[in-house]
């Protein structure tokens, strides 16, 4: 008879249990005779799941999802022409779906799991051994949410990544590369870069081998490398690969609905506090402190780039307002739960001169069609605010210090400008050289396999029709 290999599996467990209890129980019998006096090790603390700070994460995630589908859709669509308008809002939706069941296929494990310190393993493939039952530990020891709630809060984080990269070849690129290229960049890239950034052992394991980028000691709150610099890397390379727009700085192609993108990016910021404050992983304080950088940041940002397209332009446009309140957000992601409310408003200041600058007059003399300038504002502004997060975080200047997981108060202290500095710059040049290698590798596959580009007949068409045979509007 053919023993099946699961009940062998079980069975070898089961021997190798009862051998370890053995050889436990004899240890602790020989242990119990030479000392008797001997006070018992005290059991390790159980974990505590609060349902408030459940509730919380499971309303984030819902907030995150809002961000992509409808918010990023109608963020990026609004700002398309009229004929390319359904073609953005299939990338994202579509995008969206696909990796939430790559992410419970095997994303989740290879970026939370023990591995090393690049990638994680398949232990938790096809969500092996998580359950109801099962727990992940916040950022304060013995304190937990169930394993689902986390499961899906970065299932979000991992939808909306490859669905911000659409926007910087918007409007010429095949619907069937856009997929493909998804499943092999979260794969490559956005799974390993979520896995060194994010992945340690918690509060109670904190010497527990962690990713390479955590390891630096850098700090990311909720995805300023992760998500922004790596998307906008990735956007930067592929509108250079798939090349320019035909007609690009020769027809008009402005937005064809700033309504919709008004819509869009108010859907967005609405969202992100689910992105910033839902990254804590608890309903308190520094979640609260979260969400206040989230409000002051982002409203800074948009004044300043009002007032600079003002003092610049002689006119203010809508455009610019929620280009300004992106750039905010993306640069208040990683230092959201790090820097004081006033850090927080000079971090949008500053970062919406330098996005301004790039979108304006860098895009234009280097001469590359970000369609929707997600180089311009993810990755620069992310790579400000990943670097500014190491300044502000410091205590003197109103920020909340870093925790150091490591002692047994958990005190926050600061390294230093310069130490903290250093940290940060090595996770932003892993993340730019990962994402930037790994994307130009998987485009390259991509046009191998299917084509990145449509024709210049079908992209004069338009994609609505030419890719999906519908039309977002009817006359």
């Amino acid at each position: 008879m053919t023993i099946p290999s699961s009940l062998k599996s079980a069975a070898r467990s089961a021997l190798l249990g009862t051998l370890a209890l053995g050889v436990l129980g004899t240890v602790a019998a020989f242990a119990q005779e030479a000392a008797p006096a001997a006070a018992a090790a005290p059991a390790a603390p159980a974990f505590t799941v609060d349902k408030g700070d459940t509730t919380w994460m499971m309303v984030s995630t819902v907030l995150v999802l809002l961000m992509t589908v409808p918010g990023l859709a109608l963020f990026y669509g609004g700002l398309v022409r009229a004929k390319n308008m359904l073609s953005v809002l299939m990338q994202v939706f579509t995008i969206t779906a696909v990796v939430m069941i790559i992410w419970v296929t095997y994303g989740y494990s290879l970026a939370f799991t023990p591995g090393n310190a690049f990638i994680g393993g398949f232990s938790k493939a096809f969500l092996a051994g998580v359950d109801v039952t099962t727990v992940s530990e916040t950022f304060t020891k013995g304190v937990a949410i169930p394993e689902l709630v986390f499961v899906v809060f970065q299932m979000t984080f991992a939808a909306i990544t490859p669905a911000l990269i659409v926007g910087a070849f918007a409007e010429r690129i095949k619907f069937s590369a856009v997929i493909l290229f998804t499943i092999l960049w979260v794969t490559f890239v956005y799974f390993p870069i979520a896995h060194m950034v994010w992945f340690w052992g918690g509060p109670s394991a904190y010497s527990d081998p962690s990713g390479l980028i955590f390891g630096f000691g850098a700090i990311d709150f909720a995805g300023g490398t992760v998500v922004h610099i790596n998307a906008g890397m990735a956007g930067l390379v592929g509108a250079i690969m798939i090349g320019k727009r035909v007609g690009y700085m020769r027809d008009l192609m402005a937005p064809h609905s700033m309504t919709l993108t008004m819509v869009g990016a108010s859907l967005l910021w609405v969202g992100w506090f689910g992105f910033n404050a839902g990254s804590n992983l608890e309903a308190n304080a520094y979640a609260a402190l979260a969400m206040i950088n989230t409000f002051v940041a982002t409203a800074a940002a948009a004044v300043t780039w009002i007032v600079l397209e003002t003092l610049l332009r002689g006119k203010a446009s809508m455009l610019g307002a929620v280009s300004g309140a992106v750039a905010g957000l993306v640069a208040v992601t990683p230092a959201a739960g790090f820097a004081g409310p006033m850090g927080a408003i000079v971090l949008g200041i500053v970062v919406t001169a330098i996005c301004y600058f790039f979108v304006s007059v860098v895009k234009n003399k280097v001469g590359y069609d970000d369609s929707l300038d997600v180089f311009g504002i993810h990755c620069v502004g992310g790579i400000f605010g990943a670097l500014a997060t190491g300044i502000l975080v410091n205590p003197a200047l109103g920020g909340a210090g870093i925790v150091d997981y490591s002692t047994a108060d958990f005190a926050a202290g600061y390294a230093g400008v310069t130490t903290q500095l250093l940290a940060q710059a090595k996770g932003v040049l892993v993340t730019l050289a990962w994402s930037g290698i790994g994307s130009a590798i998987l485009y390259k596959v991509v046009d191998m396999v299917v084509g990145l580009r449509i024709t210049p007949d079908a992209e004069r068409e338009g994609l609505d029709l030419t890719s999906h045979g519908e039309a977002a509007y009817h006359a």
